[in-house]
C-alpha cells in the first residue's frame, strides 16, 4: 500500500492538486493540518481513497477533524499529528513517547515545515515538509516492510 503524506498547505491550492494527481497511484491520504480544509476542494481525486485528516494550529477550532488519531493500515498502526501538541518544534521525544505508548510502528507529524525521517528503536518517524514549500512524503507497506520518505512536489509550468 503507498500513503501519500500531507501537512501544512496553508491553502496553496495548486501545489495541492499537483501532489494529488502526480501521487494518484496511493491508495491513500493523511493530512496533517494547517490547511486541512483544501483537502475539500479535491473530492474528486480523492473518492477512491481513504483520507485520513488531523488539524494544525492554524486551522479552525471549529474544525472537525482531531488533533491526533492512530489509525491502523495493513496492519501498522500510525500515530498521526501535527506536532503542536507534542512540541516538536523544541524536540521529538515527546512525540516518540506519545506514538509507542499508542503502540505506533509509524508516527507522522507536520508543524516544523522542515522534511524529515528517521528510524530508531522500532519507530518510524516522518514529517513531509510543507505542501506550500512543495514537499510531501511517501508511506510504502508491503509483505516486505515499511518504507517511509520525503520527496518534491514537481510543479509543472
Amino acid at each position: 500500500m503507498k500513503i501519500l503524506v500531507l501537512s501544512d498547505s496553508h491553502k496553496d491550492i495548486p501545489s495541492l492538486r499537483i501532489a494529488l494527481t502526480s501521487n494518484s497511484d496511493a491508495g491513500a491520504v493523511i493530512f496533517l493540518g494547517d490547511g486541512v480544509d483544501d483537502l475539500d476542494k479535491f473530492e474528486d481525486l480523492l473518492k477512491n481513497k481513504l483520507r485520513i485528516a488531523v488539524k494544525g494550529n492554524c486551522d479552525s477550532f471549529f474544525s472537525p477533524y482531531p488533533l491526533k488519531t492512530v489509525e491502523k493500515l495493513q496492519d501498522t498502526y500510525i500515530y498521526c499529528t501535527h506536532g503542536h501538541s507534542e512540541h516538536v518544534k523544541y524536540g521529538l521525544e515527546e512525540l516518540r513517547e506519545r506514538a509507542s505508548q499508542a503502540g505506533a510502528k509509524i508516527a507522522l507529524f507536520g508543524h516544523t515545515h522542515i522534511p524529515y525521517t528517521d528510524y530508531k528503536d522500532g519507530l518510524y518517524l516522518l514529517n513531509p515538509g510543507s505542501v506550500r514549500q512543495n514537499s510531501c512524503g511517501i508511506i510504502e507497506i508491503s509483505e516486505k516492510g515499511i518504507l517511509c520518505y520525503t520527496k518534491p512536489i514537481v510543479l509543472k509550468n
